[in-house]
């Protein structure tokens, strides 16, 4: 009888889209609601296999031996790896359609549609459900408490995953607000914010009911992640609906206030989901990995306080030159020179807690991989800042230096250290003694930072090439290369850059295999990999 009261829900909520598509006011939104219904009917129908109207019996319940709520982290898990193979292939097929124009497909599979679907998926359809698994994750062992709120962890769960089917099939449909980020319609908005409040209560509320005096850092960079983002979100998808049957509706900013509200959105989207929330993993699984504490405590402190003060400044530098007053602009640009030096004190610090275990990064590719993120972290929070300064920014802005310099980021930092993550907790959580293969972990360590240093290489390269074609000038002042030139000179890098992402996939699909067979209980027979002990030599 457990099952009932979910069943309801779900057909409660399946009713409601049905009666959604039958009175819609618009072809699109008529469309969305049939694909709320379907999804909805689906889970009904799963949930009715799994009642039962049989006495109660005592059974396991769903915890580990130690009393935490770890089977949300399971599917927490198993979703990041999904989402991340889904996005990264996405990104593919969008890097490809920019070199050969002709693999777009009207209307639903054009670059204006599957771009923001890729950007999407890999940061909140993947990084979201890393963000979720691990905080839920990490904040039950260093509170020594039970996850707050019972199902509530599964609400939050579920609901994410409702949350990037509706703005998935939304960007695909074209239903989305036209505005910088492509965001989802009202209604998507609406449930997001209804899921992340659930979020921020078992969160908080497992931190409230801790055993645990002491609050370690690594909540602290949770939390901040979460409430920041739950303001963010709010503030910029202010919007009034032109009618509650239909997907229009119009944002509450308008010109440069639009603009601003949308890069203040956007940049700190950068600042506390792919930032902070992933320096939380860092804290914890770093430490843990290499069994070592953390470098320093107090640099620790130092690290979140000067960064959360900061962060929120920033957003201005990606306006320069423009209508933006040039005091905002210059405020951005401050803050974000600023920012370096938090930035590297976290690196730093993140770095520094190998001391004493140096020799790991030889004998674990899981600590590598976790070092390669931190170092990429280090190489991003530097890059931002030099690009926010006002004659670089006239140089790269608008052009693949950024694209470069964003997925390096985006890859190297929040890839990697997600995937040094997942590599530590499938065998802790599904009672393994070890992952299936370390060999295929050091292969995936390869692929991937060769696919990324690929990426990032060729598009610096690139944008660097277009902002000089854009700026030359002849003798009378006329521009030397118009803006199709500038686009034809391009292909050899798309080509480069669709193969970097090619290989980065291929290191995840590997991943994928190698998560699936742990979970399986497999465990491949394999040699140490070459160089991780070193070679004895005979006594002198």
């Amino acid at each position: 009888m457990k099952f009932v009261t979910e069943t309801i829900v779900l057909a409660v909520g399946a009713f409601i889209a049905l009666l959604g598509a039958a009175f819609a006011q618009d072809r699109l939104f008529e469309a969305h609601m049939w694909v709320l219904f379907f999804v909805l009917l689906a889970s009904t129908l799963f949930m009715v296999r799994r009642i039962s109207f049989a006495p109660a019996v005592a059974t396991k319940s769903s915890q580990d031996d130690e009393g935490y709520f770890d089977e949300v982290v399971k599917y927490g898990v198993i979703a990041t790896v999904f989402w991340g193979v889904v996005g990264f292939l996405v990104g593919v097929v969008v890097a490809l359609q920019l070199a050969f124009p002709d693999l777009n497909i009207e209307p639903f599979l054009n670059f204006g549609r599957t771009r923001p679907l890729h950007t999407s998926a890999v940061i909140f359809a993947f990084g979201g459900n890393a963000l979720i698994a691990t905080s839920f994750y990490v904040v039950q062992r260093t509170s020594r408490a039970r996850l707050f709120g019972g199902n509530l962890g599964w609400f939050v769960f579920w609901g994410y995953q409702l949350f990037i089917v509706m703005a998935a099939t939304g960007y695909l449909l074209g239903i989305t607000q036209s505005r910088e980020y492509a965001e989802p319609e009202w209604y998507v908005d609406i449930w997001l914010t209804i899921v992340w409040v659930a979020y921020l209560i078992a969160f908080l509320g497992t931190i409230m009911t801790r055993k645990e005096p002491h609050i370690y850092v690594a909540n602290w960079f949770f939390l901040s992640f979460i409430v920041t983002i739950a303001m963010l979100h709010v503030v910029n998808n202010l919007a009034v609906p032109v009618s509650f049957l239909g997907v229009k509706s119009y944002s509450a900013f308008s010109g440069v206030q639009d603009a601003l509200t949308q890069w203040w959105y956007g940049h700190n989207a950068v600042g506390f989901f792919l930032t902070a929330g992933f320096l939380g993993m860092m804290y914890y699984f770093i430490p843990k990995q290499v069994n070592r504490p953390v470098y320093s405590y107090r640099l620790s402190i130092i690290h979140f306080w000067a960064l959360i003060f900061m962060y929120i400044w920033a957003g201005p530098h990606h306006l320069h030159y423009t209508a933006l007053p040039d005091w905002a602009q210059t405020l951005g640009m401050v803050f974000s020179i600023m920012l370096w030096m938090p930035s590297w004190g976290g690196m730093i610090n993140g770095l520094m807690t190998l001391s004493g275990a140096w020799d790991k990064i030889r004998t674990d590719p899981i600590v590598r991989m976790m070092v390669m993120a931190v170092a990429f972290y280090g190489m991003a929070t530097f890059e931002g800042p030099m690009m926010s300064i006002k004659s670089v920014n006239s140089l790269s802005h608008y052009t693949d230096w950024t694209i470069g310099h964003v997925h390096s980021g985006a890859l190297g930092w929040n890839g990697l250290i997600t995937f040094g993550a997942i590599y530590f907790l499938v065998p802790k959580l599904w009672k393994r003694e070890r992952l299936y293969s370390i060999r295929m972990v050091n292969w995936h360590f390869w692929l991937a930072t060769l696919g990324i240093v690929v990426y990032a290489a060729v598009m610096w390269v690139a944008g660097i090439q277009q902002g000089l074609m854009w700026r030359e000038y002849d003798e009378q002042g006329f521009l030397v290369y118009s803006f199709a030139e500038t686009i034809a000179a391009m292909f050899p890098y798309y080509v480069l850059r669709a193969a970097g992402g090619g290989l980065f996939l291929l290191g995840a699909l590997i991943m994928a295999y190698n998560v699936t067979m742990t979970i399986l209980g497999y465990q491949r027979d394999e040699a140490p990999i070459p160089g991780a002990a070193p070679k004895l030599q005979p006594a002198e």
